[in-house]
Order: structure tokens, then C-alpha cells, then sequence
């Protein structure tokens, strides 16, 4: 291994490098933008890019609407690969929510053009957003 890929044991590092660096996010960019948005917090606070985090550190992440809560074990520089990346935090995020909980979304049938007037209020009445049932 070359030394720069290697796990760091000791110090500290940017959070948004670290986060990148574990494969939290896909691009560094992304790990700074979430940074700024609020979506990382460090040991309960907020976290602007540039604060470092160590060993130890609590890291939680809203990222791809899903919410990560990790520990910090390694501290790495640079990014690394996923089996590397899987022993330098421990995982005590929440398990994601089944796909199932998702909203179906109604599909229309392809070059069926627009609802008609009566299958708007149907939908509608579908949607409980609509008055009572048709006379």
C-alpha cells in the first residue's frame, strides 16, 4: 500500500475530506455542500467543512435522504477503498426505511393523452381531496 492510502491512527482531519475519504458521499464537493447545508453535525454541533474531526468523533450525516450516524475510528486522508473505508467508522445509523413506505405514484397508460374531466374528479376522489362519490 502506498503510504498516503494507508488509515491514519492519530490527529485530524477536515470533515468534509474524511467523510469523502470513507465513501459517506461520492464526491468531496457533495461532503462540503452537505456541510453547509447543516446536514452534518460533529458530536451534536454543526460542522462547516473545514472542522476537524478525530477518532472517537460522533459524525452524523443527512445525505441522499437518508440519515447516517457513525463513530470515528481511523482517521484517513485520502479516499480509499470500500473494505478500508468499512473499518474506519462504526455504523449506528437507524436502519432505512423499507421501499415499500414509498407513495405509489398512478400510472396513466402511455399516448392516453389528458384525463378527462370525470377522470380528474375520480382521481381526485382517490386523492380524498375530492368531493363525495359520483352521481
Amino acid at each position: 500500500m502506498v503510504s498516503g492510502e494507508a488509515p491514519q491512527t492519530a490527529g485530524s482531519v477536515r470533515v468534509d475530506v474524511w467523510i469523502w475519504s470513507v465513501r459517506l458521499t461520492k464526491t468531496r464537493a457533495q461532503a462540503a455542500a452537505a456541510c453547509r447545508a447543516g446536514h452534518v453535525k460533529v458530536a451534536g454541533e454543526r460542522a462547516k467543512p473545514a472542522q476537524a474531526v478525530r477518532v472517537g468523533d460522533e459524525v452524523r450525516l443527512r445525505h441522499a435522504g437518508r440519515d447516517r450516524v457513525v463513530v470515528v475510528s481511523k482517521i484517513v486522508k485520502k479516499r480509499v477503498g470500500a473494505p478500508v473505508a468499512a473499518e474506519c467508522f462504526v455504523d449506528n445509523s437507524p436502519p432505512p426505511p423499507p421501499r415499500e413506505a414509498a407513495i405509489q405514484v398512478p400510472v396513466r397508460d402511455r399516448g392516453a393523452g389528458r384525463p378527462t374531466k370525470r377522470d380528474r374528479r375520480e382521481m381526485d376522489r382517490l386523492r380524498g381531496m375530492g368531493p363525495g362519490p359520483a352521481e
